[in-house]
């Protein structure tokens, strides 16, 4: 089993923001501070003489801040070390804000839910929400067997994902209800089958333009936003074969039990 890692946000802990005239590397800094006791330790450089480090929750900034840099003082005695800047996230706030969060997406797929079932028909809601949802479980599965961080930019990179895949099954959806009151000589599974061709190119060559500016994200828009574009890249891959070979098969899963049904 592999539990999504949650950010310092979500589970609570300390940030302090270190400077110092020569860093040492940050896996040496890592490993000498686990050490000493603190706990998990994730440093990351964020200048040439600076480093930001999470920590264990520890109780007040100050307290963190100054065993932080009694550690580092005693193992890195040849350098002049000076904390610049603490932050606190409480594990009972950083909990609500997990909650809250998934409440959110929840909220957003139950909406969409109810917004399907009134424009179309409820078949139609099922099949987009089982498709949204094996988007973001796909795109979460993957972060966990990497280790990376469920941040709030990654959440908003699952809502946005969320709401890429949804219009991209609309689209679908749209021509094949068209048809359906065109071909009525066509079995339903033909008809899907014909909805998705003639819509397949659209698919392509707008996702192919949105991957485009995603992977120059991903490429060259720097660490902050790195894992913010990856779950983008992923989520738009997963959510363009979703709208097409999840969300389409179900309505004719669908259509079939109701036809098995009526001749019963």
């Amino acid at each position: 089993e592999l539990p999504p890692d949650y950010a310092r946000g979500f589970e609570g802990g300390n940030l302090v923001v270190v400077e110092a005239d020569s860093i040492p590397p940050v896996d040496e800094l890592e490993a000498r501070v686990r050490e000493a006791g603190v706990g998990i330790v994730e440093a990351t450089k964020e200048a040439s003489n600076r480093l930001a480090v999470n920590l264990p929750y520890m109780g007040v900034e100050a307290k963190a801040a100054e065993k932080l840099k009694g550690e580092l003082v005693e193992a890195f005695p040849d350098r002049e070390i000076e904390i610049r800047r603490t932050e606190t996230v409480g594990p009972k706030i950083g909990e609500e804000l997990k909650n809250r969060t998934w409440a959110a997406i929840v909220i957003s797929i139950f909406g969409i839910l109810i917004y399907i079932s009134w424009r179309f028909e409820f078949k139609f809601a099922v099949g987009a929400i089982i498709a949204l949802i094996h988007d973001v479980v796909i795109t979460v599965g993957i972060f966990s067997i990497l280790d990376k961080e469920i941040s709030l930019a990654i959440i908003a990179a699952l809502l946005t994902i969320v709401g890429y895949s949804l219009n991209d099954t609309i689209v679908v959806f749209d021509r094949i209800r068209e048809n359906f009151s065109l071909r009525r000589k066509e079995s339903y599974g033909a008809m899907v089958n014909i909805s998705i061709n003639e819509s397949l190119s659209r698919t392509i060559i707008t996702s192919l333009t949105t991957l485009i500016v995603v992977l120059f994200l991903f490429f060259m828009g720097g660490e902050v936003i790195h894992d913010f574009a990856f779950a983008l890249l992923v989520g738009i891959i997963v959510g363009t074969y979703s709208s097409v070979y999840v969300a389409s098969p179900i309505l004719i899963e669908w259509q079939d039990r109701i036809a098995g049904r009526q001749k019963k």
